[in-house]
């Protein structure tokens, strides 16, 4: 019995038992140096000058890729057969392939965002029904923070494949407001009174000049478009301060907004 044991201790459990550490070793080790290797690489980039969002982009594919040589190299140690677990990852991977091609796609829709570039982080853009800031482009997804601070994770794929409306992509933008008065109000009063809230404010730019024009015959009222441009950045305050400043203007003026 006791011969039966040591056998059986020394056959299998001293072998298996290194190896399974070995494995643990390599694994650990690997994906130690998996993480300073990519960290390195993106430091690389970044000397480089390379696009933050391509540092992410391809800083994630090269961990998941040295990572994967980490596992293999583990499965190695246990004395499994890499040539034929290749073989077998082959024809599964194709099998995955076939049943995650949504997933497949949003990777192939990441490279094309990537090399076509139609936003950069920090950009504030509309894409697959939602908008918010562009935080990191990943391997399959997209992650976006909205105005109020929610995280949306986004699949690329719906990403590329609809309309993509950047509002950061461009220095300038327009403020196109429409401004509402009486029939009885005195429309050059109205036009002198608008343009002296464009002048006082200083967000608005003189290049291109700012536009002040009757734009429709309303039911209820006379209606002006008013279309100053402004840094994009300055767009929404702009805007909000344009609208309270010409509404306390007008009331002080005698100057009714008329409604339904």
């Amino acid at each position: 019995m006791d011969l039966t044991l040591d056998t059986l201790f020394n056959s299998y459990v001293v072998p298996w038992g290194t190896k399974i550490v070995m494995a643990l070793l390599v694994f650990i080790i690997g994906r130690w140096l998996a993480k300073v290797l990519t960290r390195a690489l993106r430091r690389l980039m970044e000397r480089g000058q390379v696009d933050q969002m391509l540092i992410s982009f391809l800083g994630n594919i090269a961990y998941a890729a040295l990572l994967a040589v980490v596992v293999l190299a583990a499965l190695e140690q246990l004395g499994v057969n890499t040539t034929s677990a290749l073989a077998i990852l082959g024809a599964a991977g194709l099998a995955v392939g076939l049943a995650l091609k949504d997933s497949l796609a949003s990777f192939a829709a990441g490279v094309m965002l990537i090399i076509f570039r139609p936003f950069k982080l920090g950009d504030f853009v509309e894409a697959g029904g939602e908008s918010g800031v562009v935080e990191e482009i990943r391997i399959f997804h997209t992650v976006l923070r909205t105005g109020d601070n929610r995280e949306i994770t986004m699949p690329n794929g719906q990403i590329y494949s609809g309309t993509i409306v950047n509002y950061s992509a461009r220095e300038t933008r327009r403020i196109d407001l429409v401004i509402g008065i009486g029939y009885e109000d005195d429309i050059k009063k109205a036009r002198d009174l608008i343009k002296q809230v464009l002048v006082a404010d200083n967000t608005i730019l003189k290049d291109p000049e700012p536009t002040i024009m009757l734009l429709e015959l309303g039911e209820s009222s006379v209606d002006f478009a008013v279309r100053p441009w402004v840094k994009s950045g300055d767009y929404w305050t702009t805007r909000a301060a344009l609208l309270e400043a010409i509404k306390t203007t007008f009331d002080a003026q005698g100057i009714s907004i008329p409604y339904p």
